[in-house]
Formats: C-alpha cells, structure tokens, sequence
C-alpha cells in the first residue's frame, strides 16, 4: 500500500508550493502529482531528470561515495527543489516540488520535503 497522494497533498502544503511530482529517474516517468496549474510537472519531471542523471555521473566521476541529499535550481522567481528517495523501497525516485520564491522560506521548505521524503511507502 502506497501513500503517495497524501505525500503529495502534503508537500502542496508547503508555504509557496506552485507544484510536486514523484519521479522515477530511471524512465523520466512521474509516479505522482500534484499542483502544477502553471507548470507543465511531465516536462519538469523528464528535464529534472537529466539534471540527476548528469550529477550522479559527475560523482561516479569523480569517485564520491556520497548521497544526494537535494539538488536546488534558484530562478528569478522560483526555487526548484529534486529531493533523492533513501528509502532502498524508493531507489530510483525522486520528489520534485517548485515553490514561489516569494511566498516559500527556503529553509523550511527543504526541511518538510526531507520530512515527506521520509514518509514516502512505495
């Protein structure tokens, strides 16, 4: 039994949330979404994927043995945040939220994504 929607919802509920998606970086296919009226989340969702796919082999280049925690696109008027799943259920997969830069706190929006990423059942 998944959880995915109520993550969704959830991650919607973050000050400035314009929209959130759940990715698998494998296929660029999104799993989940949720808001999105002024962003395409299945054309963010296939270009964000490559933005992973290119700093996993950067690091594999690079010999880092490290996680990803998130991955942060600052626009003029948007953060972009692509959150790594940890979970060994969500190898593979992604969060992808993009918040109002003036209407998020930066900080707080990171913390409850890694909050929601943590809660996450596939």
């Amino acid at each position: 039994m998944t959880n995915i929607d109520i993550v969704l919802k959830e991650a919607m509920q973050i000050d400035g949330a314009v929209g959130v998606a759940l990715v698998d970086y494998t296929s660029g296919m999104t799993l989940g979404q949720a808001g999105g009226a002024n962003l395409n989340l299945e054309v963010a969702a296939a270009g964000n994927t490559e933005v992973v796919r290119s700093k996993l082999r950067t690091m594999e280049a690079l010999g880092l043995r490290e996680g990803i925690e998130d991955i942060l696109i600052t626009l003029d008027t948007q953060y972009h945040l692509i959150r790594l799943i940890t979970d060994q259920s969500g190898i593979g997969l992604f969060l992808y939220l993009a918040l109002d830069k003036h209407r998020s706190n930066l900080a707080l929006a990171r913390r409850k994504l890694a909050n929601l990423e943590r809660t996450i059942e596939i």
